[in-house]
């Protein structure tokens, strides 16, 4: 696409992804119920009075809560930013690029005070899964891989020079609403501060309403109806670098993701390789953002009838981590669902089976299921690769609520 029009648009300073207490700093738990600790009232005017919480709240109705939690630390200006219309506009406007490229609705983290913060976090954390180096957890570990981006820019120990650096299908058009309006300013902005926080449509366990949560290398796009989840894609995952330590402890993001495949990929026989060998070469995932329901009208690849069955295991196990992103629940019912489908999947790949070189590319497609996972030259780091990831689900993204 082409580029936006150059402009500027001032954006707060950046905040970075703390290491609080999500539970104990904005939002304590009593006797079922959320009470919501004092904070000071942002800019923009009075805080509107406190919304009610349901007591004794699990799954949805505790994501409703602690929604309701942050929106009570809010003055009323920023309660207008986070909540905004369920429209096809609002949730089809999340990006893997970073801030300055494009303009995402919602309150950027960067804005918010302590508590503010710790409240916001907290509604994440209510919405995603709950395993190790998935879900929320891996979700704290993209904002800190975008930590060391920014002090990367900000040291030089990074390139930011040369061909690599400009991202490539930079999208144009009128912001959300809710949006700060007017094209994204000319610079990459990166860091935990610069991620957005918006619920679409009102938080209720009645109607439907969508969690939109992302940033640079990550968008979560989680659809409630009546009290459950209807939709948890399109979940686009990224990191750059792909390792990194920062205080003290070393993570490797996508390494749960890329082990599976690389797994997957590895047990496949030569005539099965050779089934699942795409003709085509590949320098980005196919559905990012604004490729909304453009799903090859063919299935390719080696279909998973054909693989034996510790083969469609390791299919099954290839799949989860991007099902774990959203809660517990919701993804063992996607899991059955995939399960039940796993004959009319396919698995397919381009360039080589490292998933360690530019171009390096596996999908999983079946008739809900849709993975990609490529390998991509660094943007700051150039001499590294980098990953870009995306789930969909063929019937099931935004939770159905729109044709495209």
């Amino acid at each position: 696409m082409a580029k936006q029009q150059a402009g500027q648009h001032a954006r707060p300073s950046r905040r970075r992804w703390r290491s609080v207490a999500v539970v104990a700093a904005a939002v304590v738990l009593l006797g079922g119920g959320y009470a919501t600790a004092n904070a000071a009232t942002g800019a923009g005017g009075k805080r509107p009075p406190a919304r009610p919480q349901i007591p004794h709240a699990t799954g949805v109705g505790a994501v409703v809560n602690a929604a309701n939690a942050f929106l009570d630390t809010l003055s009323a200006d920023q309660q207008a930013t986070v909540l905004l219309e369920f429209s096809q506009a609002n949730a089809t406007a999340w990006s893997n690029l970073p801030e300055g490229i494009v303009t995402r609705p919602g309150i950027q983290f960067g804005t918010l005070s302590d508590p503010q913060l710790a409240a916001a976090k907290a509604v994440v954390k209510a919405a995603m899964g709950t395993g190790k180096g998935t879900g929320f957890d891996q979700a704290t570990q993209i904002l800190k891989a975008d930590d060391i981006l920014a002090d990367a820019g900000s040291t030089g120990t990074g390139s930011t020079t040369g061909p690599s650096a400009a991202p490539s299908d930079v999208p144009s058009g009128t912001p959300p609403s809710g949006g700060p309006g007017g094209p994204g300013g000319g610079g990459f902005n990166y860091g935990s501060g610069v991620y957005f926080l918006a619920f679409l449509g009102t938080p209720s366990t009645r109607g439907t309403w969508q969690l939109h949560f992302g940033g640079h290398h990550l968008a979560v796009n989680i659809t409630f109806e009546d009290g459950r989840v209807t939709g948890s894609t399109p979940f686009f995952i990224g990191v750059e670098p792909t390792s990194f330590t920062t205080d003290g402890t070393t993570y490797q993001p996508l390494s749960i993701m890329r082990d599976g495949l690389l797994k997957l990929t590895g047990s496949l026989t030569a005539a099965q390789r050779a089934k699942a060998e795409l003709t085509e070469s590949f320098g980005d995932v196919l559905l990012g953002p604004g490729q909304d329901g453009r799903f090859p009208t063919t299935k390719q690849g080696v279909p998973v009838a054909q693989l034996s069955p510790q083969q469609k295991k390791l299919v099954l196990a290839a799949i989860y981590p991007w099902v774990a992103a959203v809660d517990d629940a919701t993804a063992k019912m996607l899991m059955r669902s995939y399960e039940s489908e796993l004959n009319q999947t396919y698995v397919a790949y381009s360039g080589g089976l490292g998933l360690d070189t530019q171009g390096d590319y596996v999908r999983i497609d079946g008739p809900g299921v849709w993975v990609e996972f490529i390998c991509q030259n660094g943007i700051v780091f150039q001499s590294q690769i980098h990953f870009h990831t995306v789930y969909r689900d063929h019937t099931r993204d935004y939770g159905g609520e729109f044709t495209f």
